[in-house]
């Protein structure tokens, strides 16, 4: 089985497309001519895209989830995708949106039924302890900066562009992400 089969495979019917994300040329995105196949592109972006996602939403599991989302629809769409300049940031992005909309369904359902769903959480292995605290302390929308910067060493305009911002917003998020994370792993230094 191929690695798009794979991947369409674990793609869930029913979920919404991407088109209410203003995905495409609408969003201004410059179109460039394929250059390589869907399952290279999988290969080659699909850890990193996981471990990024799960370290902007602090969760392995869901991040891992996430990503397999979004590369499936990105599979399905592969012939509009594959001509974005950064289509590893469209996926990113998907997947980010992905993951929120399901924290939020996850959420609404746990409200309804508390006494019966018990939260749980997954951690994401990464080297620094420190660090990953003080990556948690930080606001979604500052987190998921930092991660495009410095996990995806993205440049400030793919990271706009996959988080859907103006790239001075990247630049005030991170800004105030770094400050934040200095005193946080001030506070935290011996």
């Amino acid at each position: 089985m191929s690695t798009t089969q794979t991947c369409i495979r674990h793609h869930r019917s029913g979920t919404r497309g991407t088109e209410r994300y203003g995905v495409g040329e609408a969003r201004g995105r410059r179109r460039r001519p394929r250059s390589r196949s869907f399952d290279d592109f999988y290969l080659e972006h699909r850890d990193r895209i996981a471990r990024a996602v799960a370290l902007s939403l602090s969760d392995a599991e869901l991040g891992g989830e996430a990503a397999d989302e979004a590369f499936a629809r990105a599979a399905q769409r592969w012939h509009q995708v594959s001509t974005y300049d950064n289509p590893e940031g469209w996926v990113y992005r998907v997947a980010i949106n992905w993951a929120r909309s399901w924290l939020r369904r996850v959420r609404r359902e746990r409200d309804r039924r508390p006494l019966l769903v018990s939260p749980t959480a997954s951690v994401d292995a990464v080297v620094d302890v420190d660090l990953e605290r003080a990556l948690a302390t930080l606001s979604h929308e500052l987190r998921s900066v930092v991660v495009g910067r410095f996990l995806l060493d993205w440049s400030v305009e793919q990271t706009a562009d996959a988080l859907g911002v103006p790239p001075g917003t990247v630049k005030s998020r991170l800004s105030r992400a770094l400050r934040q994370l200095e005193r946080a792993m001030g506070e935290g230094a011996p």
